[in-house]
């Protein structure tokens, strides 16, 4: 019941650290194994989804360090996926989203590991700061610190005056989810739509 429960969670959380589909597969199946052959040893000093959170990260970020060692470069599956969704079987759109989705990706994968692994985990996985503190094994302040640091660094990276090519409006729901979490969303005239 609780694979179940937290798989998608947990699958989607390998995937946006690790970057591969397969890893994230992978890493999943392991945390899930790992947390039932450790589930006698749990001690309920926090919550079960923060426990299987934080081996998840453990586990994804070596994942992560051990690609970059060996200069792998693959293509990223986060891309493939927003693009396939707010697309919406648009060619013309399909290509302006991919430009815009890949330097958002760049800025992103461009943060620390500590800091993306924050982003993460509050932006992507809806979990609160006191739930990333605890996860991360920092305190709720460096959580606030890192998001805030993290959106200057991204508003930075996505400033309009550094963006070189005519791009389309994000799709409502990203838009929607990056200014929910205080990202600076660009609003473009009509004209370059």
């Amino acid at each position: 019941m609780l694979v179940k429960r937290y798989r998608k969670r947990i699958f989607a959380l390998a995937l946006h650290i690790c970057g591969s589909s397969s890893e994230a597969d992978d890493i999943t199946q392991d945390v899930f194994l790992k947390a039932y052959r450790a589930l006698a040893d749990f001690e309920g000093r926090s919550e079960f989804f923060t426990w299987v959170y934080r081996m998840t990260v453990n586990r994804a970020l070596n994942v992560r360090r051990d690609r970059v060692r060996r200069g792998e470069d693959i293509d990223d599956p986060r891309l493939e996926m927003a693009v396939a969704v707010d697309a919406r079987s648009n060619p013309g759109r399909e290509a302006e989203l991919r430009q815009t989705y890949a330097r958002l990706l760049r800025a992103l994968d461009a943060l620390p590991a500590d800091m993306r692994t924050t982003v993460i985990l509050v932006c992507m996985q809806g979990m609160s700061h006191g739930e990333v503190a605890v996860v991360q094994n920092v305190s709720e302040g460096t959580i606030a610190w890192r998001m805030h640091e993290a959106r200057r660094r991204m508003n930075e990276s996505m400033a309009p005056e550094k963006l070189q090519r005519k791009r389309g409006e994000l799709s409502l729901e990203l838009a929607r989810a990056l200014g929910e979490h205080g990202f600076l969303v660009p609003v473009l005239s009509k004209g370059r739509a």
